[in-house]
Parts: C-alpha cells; sequence; structure tokens
C-alpha cells in the first residue's frame, strides 16, 4: 500500500505549528491549573473530555502517511508511529481490529447527525435543569446569577426539550421528568441532531477517539468548534461568570432567547464543515481497513 511521503522539511513546518496553535489555547489552562483555578469553559474541554492536553499538542498527520526522516524523533509522535528505515509511518497495520466496531458506529452516528435538521428551541435549559432544585452546585467557585427560586421558576415557566443523553443524565432528579424527551443511552443515536450545544462539542470527542490515525488538522478544528460551543452554553447558564469575561446570554428574558437561538444557529452552521471534516477521515480509515482485508 503507497504512502502519502511528507518530506522532512514540511512536517517539521506543521508540527511547529500545530504546537503554537495548541499552546495559544492551554497556555492559560495550564497556568490556573498550577494555580488551582478553574474556568468552567476551557477547563470542561480537559476534564469531561478524555484527552490530555499533551496528546492535543503532539502532531499527526492522519493515516497512510510517511514522514521522511522522523525516525531519530520517534518520542515526538504518537506511540502508533513505527519505524521504516530512517521514516516513521503511521498504516492500517497500527489500527487495532478490536476498534471496527466503534469505527463503524461513530461514522453511523455522525451521518445521521449530519442528515437531520436542527432543532433550535431548548433555550440552553440543560445547565438549569442540572442544579433545579437541588443543593448541589457542579460550578461552585461561581455564583448563580438568580437565587434558587427563580432559577426554579425558569425551568417551570418554560419547556425543556433536551435531545443529548450525556446532559440528559446529569439533571436533578427533579428535573428529569420535565424533559419533554424520553432519553437512554440505547437511544442516543436516534436522537442526537445537529442543532444541540452538547452534540456540537462532541464532535470533538468522536475526533480524539481515533486519534492518531484522524488528523491533527481535523482533531484542532473540532476542539477549537468545541471551545466556542462552551462558551455559549456556559453564557447561556444560571452561572455569573463575568469575573472571567463571559457575558451572559439571560434565557430567563424573550430578549434573551432570542439571542440563544441566534447563537446556537450560529454554532450549528460553523459545525456542518467539521463534521463533515471528521466524517471524511473516519470514511478513509473504514476505506483502508476494508481494502487491507481484500488484499489479504
Amino acid at each position: 500500500m503507497s504512502l502519502t511521503s511528507i518530506d522532512y522539511n514540511t512536517w517539521k513546518k506543521f508540527q511547529s505549528a500545530h504546537r503554537a496553535e495548541v499552546e495559544g489555547y492551554i497556555g492559560d489552562y495550564q497556568k490556573n491549573k498550577s494555580k488551582q483555578e478553574v474556568n468552567p469553559v476551557v477547563d470542561f474541554l480537559f476534564r469531561y473530555y478524555n484527552f490530555s492536553a499533551n496528546k492535543l499538542a503532539t502532531w499527526s498527520p492522519g493515516i497512510n502517511t510517511r514522514l521522511e526522516k522522523a525516525a531519530a524523533y520517534k518520542n515526538d509522535f504518537p506511540k502508533e508511529f513505527s519505524i521504516e528505515g530512517d521514516d516513521l509511518i503511521l498504516t492500517i497495520d497500527q489500527f487495532k481490529n478490536s476498534r471496527l466496531k466503534a469505527l463503524s458506529w461513530t461514522i453511523k452516528l455522525l451521518r445521521s447527525i449530519d442528515s437531520r435538521k436542527p432543532l433550535l428551541n431548548c433555550c440552553g435549559l440543560h445547565e438549569w435543569a442540572m442544579v433545579y432544585k437541588s443543593d448541589v452546585i457542579r460550578h461552585e467557585s461561581y455564583p448563580l446569577r438568580l437565587s434558587e427560586k427563580e432559577i426554579n421558576r425558569v425551568v417551570e415557566d418554560n419547556p425543556i426539550t433536551c435531545t443529548h443523553f450525556d446532559a440528559f443524565r446529569f439533571f436533578t432528579p427533579e428535573a428529569a421528568p420535565l424533559n419533554r424527551n424520553e432519553l437512554s443511552r440505547d437511544s442516543f443515536l436516534e436522537n442526537e441532531q445537529p442543532g444541540c450545544i452538547h452534540t456540537n462539542m462532541d464532535t470533538y470527542k468522536w475526533a480524539y477517539k481515533f486519534y492518531p490515525f484522524v488528523s491533527s488538522e481535523c482533531i484542532i478544528d473540532t476542539f477549537k468548534h468545541a471551545m466556542y460551543a462552551r462558551k455559549i452554553d456556559m453564557m447561556a447558564s444560571p452561572y455569573n461568570l463575568e469575573s472571567i469575561g463571559y457575558e451572559p446570554i439571560l434565557i430567563e428574558t424573550e430578549a434573551g432567547r432570542i439571542i440563544y437561538k441566534q447563537k446556537q444557529a450560529e454554532v450549528w452552521k460553523l459545525g456542518i464543515d467539521t463534521r463533515k471534516h471528521l466524517i471524511r477521515e473516519l470514511e478513509s480509515i473504514e476505506a483502508f481497513t476494508k481494502k487491507t482485508i481484500y488484499e489479504l
């Protein structure tokens, strides 16, 4: 199987540019982490999502590639790369057969999301449903904008239409029955839709799960999109994050709900190309697995 060769100067340039871009995003995160300061927007991308800042910064060109004169730099690349003479290569041979089922399922999920019309009527109430009638505050480092009574009234007076199970599962026991949609892990694929803020964030998860076979170019695109979606997510939450530069979207008001819907639509539109890019890369991995089997 022929590999796409990348000469020494080119991959060095790509590697350096990628690390510099990632450090621009994670520099403050790492600094705040050392001081034990919490940012519920940026920290979420490393605490909830199981992909380290170091892995994010470690560049990979993706599957079926040869990096010329890179063997001496083996430790600067993901462990899946193998040495061939003076070069490093990443082929389908390093992709474990046990991951094929997950790969196929993920492609099916992303295609399904891509084919659906966006639903833009949730008003970001999932974060409110996570504190409804509860003494436990998830982001306790930051104050709530409204009193407990006012938060409860917002939840009770507005329809909750969450479609994302991994947000729904954090609803308080009192809030869960208020959701219009019946959500479960088994029905996850059927309910995911492209207007959902968390579905857009999860594109990042589906990308890094197949690192380093998915390129770092694709992964950083999904990371940036997830960061923007999370920013909108938390601006519409009941938390006051003005101290770290996030002006609230007042979804408890009609004007605020209009703004949120506009921002949600923006996240959806920005996510279209990002998701399609990931689908193409995952389909490429799948195609290489089938070609290998056929050749055998």
